[in-house]
């Protein structure tokens, strides 16, 4: 494992940094511990928005000429907004780097925010949220998750309620810029082929001077369990029914979510945690591909959760084949998730599914971006050590750990039944 240098400087901004000298290339990537999850009622989605806003120029680099820059030099850039932060990157070749270490730095305070840019931006939103609606599972994933949580911020979509979206304004979105993209709740990650020494004294040298801003307070957000199944039927436009069932997931500091995710390989297929994806890995040997879809009552099945500061959800989402019944399909689920509860799991599947697990992960992992992305996302929700032992502690999980994350995490007095119904016609819209 090649090494890491983990700097924090004096007015808050840590720096991780990742020498890797297999080709001139470096990506440089700012993370802000800020998300759909710090939002609070009234203004869902403001962190996307900001996402957005930062792309809007300041006066050093106006707005249109950044896309110009970085692809003129031979790189690409990009940005997420997550349920619990918010990051941007720049890949360049070694030697043209600096123009993303210094767009990085300018945009982290002098970001304008026109006005004129943020109703264009409140437009690109705004339909961007209604082309997600004409999707099934996006109106059928946005009510499950609403039901999932009573209280939580993770009950809302991140790109927000519509109502507030046609509400917020550009003092809610500059305080919002001010008050969380700052040194103090931000990480620098780089990797690739730079010499330590020299990348952060020209970090130093960039962000050094810029104010570490106010203490952001990230509350816990205490979530009460499910204790009985809850059920919704949404209906809108389409000719498929898709069925979505979701149970709290444990969050990815806790030692569970390793069994836990072994035991997402074995039920429905690995889940890549990575941004980019993972490498195509089939899911055709899962318990519920054979359950559901070879036995012809599914076209098709995935599985999944995400690595979060908090308890998440585990998302079973099937397509049901026409015709078939939707009871018939949860007893067949239930029957394979009361398989891995009441029997031990042969150590050759067992074998498998980490394989597969691994596979992904690995192929998550390899190339430079994905480096400097792992040197970051894993701190968001924990330290880089996480992303060190992951394989390792996969290869630890045994029959009885699986059956007992089973037994406590999938109950289906633990969940929510999310049943989207079509009408048989497609959107008028499309």
């Amino acid at each position: 494992m090649i090494p890491t240098t983990l700097v924090k400087l004096p007015n808050g901004l840590t720096i991780h940094l990742k020498e890797i000298h297999t080709a001139p290339i470096i990506s440089h990537w700012v993370w802000y511990r800020i998300g759909s999850r710090d939002e609070r009622s009234g203004l869902t989605g403001i962190s996307h928005w900001v996402e957005h806003m930062q792309f809007k120029g300041t006066p050093t680099f106006p707005a249109g000429s950044l896309d110009k820059a970085i692809s003129r030099e031979g790189g690409f850039w990009n940005a997420f907004t997550h349920l619990d932060w918010t990051t941007f990157f720049e890949t360049l070749p070694a030697d043209k780097i600096d123009l993303g270490l210094r767009l990085e730095a300018d945009r982290m305070v002098n970001s304008l925010y026109e006005e004129a840019e943020v109703e264009s931006e409140r437009t690109v939103i705004l339909s961007e949220r209604e082309g997600n609606e004409n999707e099934p599972l996006f109106r059928l994933g946005e009510a499950v998750q609403q039901a999932a949580f009573d209280r939580h911020p993770y009950r809302n979509e991140i790109i927000g309620l519509p109502q507030d979206l046609a509400a917020i304004q550009r003092p809610d979105l500059y305080q919002h810029y001010h008050a969380h993209y700052h040194p103090g709740n931000a990480l620098v990650t780089v990797a690739g082929d730079f010499e330590t020494e020299a990348m952060l004294k020209r970090l130093e040298n960039l962000y050094g001077a810029i104010p570490a801003g106010e203490p952001v307070d990230h509350p816990a957000r205490p979530e009460s369990p499910l204790t009985a199944e809850r059920r919704i039927e949404v209906k809108g436009p389409g000719k498929t029914t898709f069925l979505q069932l979701s149970y709290r997931a444990p969050d990815a500091a806790n030692p569970d979510f390793f069994p836990f995710s072994v035991m997402d390989s074995l039920l429905t297929g690995p889940t890549s945690l990575n941004m980019f994806g993972g490498g195509g890995t089939s899911n055709k040997t899962s318990r519920l591909y054979r359950a559901l879809v070879e036995k012809e009552l599914a076209i098709g099945v995935s599985g999944g959760t995400q690595a979060t500061i908090d308890p998440f959800l585990y998302d079973i989402t099937i397509t049901v084949r026409p015709g078939k019944n939707i009871e018939t399909i949860l007893s067949a689920v239930d029957a394979e998730i009361d398989r891995l509860q009441q029997e031990d799991v042969h150590p050759d599947e067992i074998a498998r599914a980490i394989k597969q697990a691994r596979a992904i992960f690995a192929y998550g992992s390899e190339n430079i971006t994905n480096q400097a992305f792992w040197l970051g996302y894993a701190e968001m929700f924990d330290h880089y050590e996480w992303f060190v032992e992951y394989m390792r502690r996969l290869e630890q999980v045994t029959p009885a750990e699986l059956q007992r994350i089973a037994r406590e995490y999938l109950a289906s007095s633990r969940r929510v039944v999310g049943i989207y119904i079509p009408s048989g016609e497609e959107d008028p819209k499309e």
